[in-house]
């Protein structure tokens, strides 16, 4: 397991944007397959969207296509989920997640293959 560490929340309006940023502590990022799920207040924790080790790989949620892009930056050790045109149902605690992985091509989706997690950021959207 590794440290995770997010940041990026924040308040903004409907239709603003966010970038959350996260990187495993000390680690190399490449070695990993990282991923963004989210958890409202009431709800179970959600996928959003994930990239492989390569960076090369991405997916998402249907509910974000479009609005959200899942980015990794190798040479700073960091991967980003930039959020944009969002909305009020958005809001929720981001959480990153990281799975070391030998492929460099492979991608998780499911929170339980996920052994490393950050603690979370707070993102709300308000009408």
């Amino acid at each position: 397991q590794v440290n995770v560490a997010e940041s990026g929340g924040g308040l903004v309006q409907t239709g603003g944007s966010l970038r959350l940023s996260c990187a495993p502590s000390g680690r190399t990022i490449s070695n990993y397959a990282m991923a963004w799920f989210r958890q409202a207040p009431g709800k179970e924790r959600e996928f959003v969207s994930a990239i492989s080790g390569s960076g090369r790989i991405t997916r998402y949620a249907d509910f974000v296509k479009g609005r959200f892009t899942i980015s990794k930056d190798n040479a700073k050790n960091m991967v980003y989920l930039q959020m944009n045109s969002l909305k009020p149902e958005d809001t929720a605690v981001y959480y990153c997640a990281a799975k070391t992985t030998p492929i460099g091509d492979l991608i998780f989706r499911s929170p339980t293959l996920f052994g490393s997690w950050g603690q979370g950021t707070q993102v709300t959207v308000s009408s």
